[in-house]
């Protein structure tokens, strides 16, 4: 029997995006579900996407009242993944800046892992239309990440990974206060700190080619305060012996589903 697998997608304004990532993802992972989460968008995201629940059953959608933030939305997805049984949750984004075709290298890789991250960095920079400020800024937050807590990701902030359950139920979630791109540090440290395995597979990261970016110079100040709060939390916290990061080797064939 294979495991249930829940892909958690949090919106905000992205209705040319909902209906061909819903169309893509579910024609070519027939054992797959998606959760949009969408924040009460202005421009109609929320209407379209109970339009394609109707239609699709293996879509569902949370309305919450207005903008609370990309961490706050994963957290609830985390939760409804959980009272529902799902075996592997999902983080990905909405506007095709994680490409699909990379779901079936994680469902193949998470069968040795409790956690897989898409890295940007493992095989190079494998980022497309950033410009070279926002990429120096990226690989300083990783190089900051592994200086101060001691994790070893190659890829500190990226938000495209697949989660064991278990993991999740080992993870305090209502401790997790971080809502930007600091999510995603705390998620994986909090996972690296407690032994799980964590394995990062190569992807090839696209800029958004519409919409507006969520980046914010408030996004980048609440990541600098939780690495350091991370740091004094578990100042004194055994870090695991075994190095629970790794990459694949040649041998570890991925397919693109």
């Amino acid at each position: 029997m294979s495991d249930k697998a829940l892909i958690i997608i949090p919106t905000y304004n992205e209705r040319d995006n909902v209906n061909p990532l819903a169309t893509q993802i579910l024609g070519s992972y027939q054992d797959v579900e998606i959760l949009f989460i969408d924040d009460n968008s202005p421009d109609g995201t929320g209407a379209l996407l109970d339009d394609l629940a109707a239609c699709a059953p293996r879509v569902h959608v949370i309305h919450r009242p207005g903008k609370l933030g990309l961490g706050t939305a994963y957290v609830t997805g985390f939760k409804w993944a959980l009272e529902r049984g799902y075996d592997l949750v999902f983080e990905m984004d909405c506007d095709f800046s994680h490409d699909p075709k990379y779901i079936g290298d994680f469902l193949n890789a998470i069968r040795n892992a409790d956690l897989v991250l898409g890295s940007r960095y493992t095989v190079g920079v494998s980022v497309i239309n950033w410009t070279l400020p926002r990429l120096l800024l990226s690989k300083f937050a990783t190089l900051y990440v592994r200086v101060i807590t001691g994790m070893p990701a190659s890829d500190a902030t990226g938000g495209f990974k697949c989660f064991r359950r278990r993991v999740l139920e080992a993870i305090n979630l209502d401790a997790v206060k971080s809502n930007g791109y600091s999510f995603q540090i705390e998620m994986t440290y909090y996972a690296w700190i407690k032994g799980f395995t964590i394995r990062e597979i190569p992807i090839v990261f696209y800029e958004r080619a519409g919409g507006v970016s969520k980046m914010s110079k408030s996004i980048v100040r609440e990541a600098i305060r939780v690495v350091w709060k991370l740091f004094f939390k578990h100042l004194f916290v055994r870090k695991p012996r075994r190095e629970p990061f790794y990459q694949p080797s040649p041998a570890d064939e991925t397919v693109h589903g």
